[in-house]
């Protein structure tokens, strides 16, 4: 697949603890964008956050650290980003939890595979 210049960067901010079809939120989405044929998609655990509920999630050792925020990241074209949020927004609906999703405009300047 080639990808290159303009392109749409999806963020998915969620929570650790969300969960759909008996696994993580955050692995169900990743595994939904290889199916669907996503470019490529990398999930980031955060440190400290606060969100719609005003909750802080911490990771510091005197806090419960059981829900810390969860950062997923999609890069792909506009038609595909726009034809996996639906599934994206599904998957989340069904999850019960809450969370973000933000889309913004991106340069592609290199993708390809690692040539080992």
């Amino acid at each position: 697949m080639k990808l290159k210049g303009k392109a749409k960067l999806l963020r998915v901010f969620i929570g650790e603890a969300d969960r759909v079809y008996q696994r993580p939120l955050y692995e169900a989405i990743v595994y939904g964008a290889k199916k669907y044929g996503m470019a490529g998609i990398t999930v980031h655990r955060g440190i400290m956050s606060f969100g719609a509920s005003s909750r802080i999630h911490t990771s510091k050792i005197f806090a419960l650290a059981d829900d810390l925020p969860i950062i997923v990241e999609i890069v792909d074209s506009t038609e595909k980003v726009e034809g996996f949020l639906h599934i994206l927004e599904l998957l989340i609906e069904k999850s019960g939890g809450g969370g973000m999703i933000t889309m913004e405009q991106v340069d592609v300047i290199r993708y390809q595979p690692q040539s080992k």
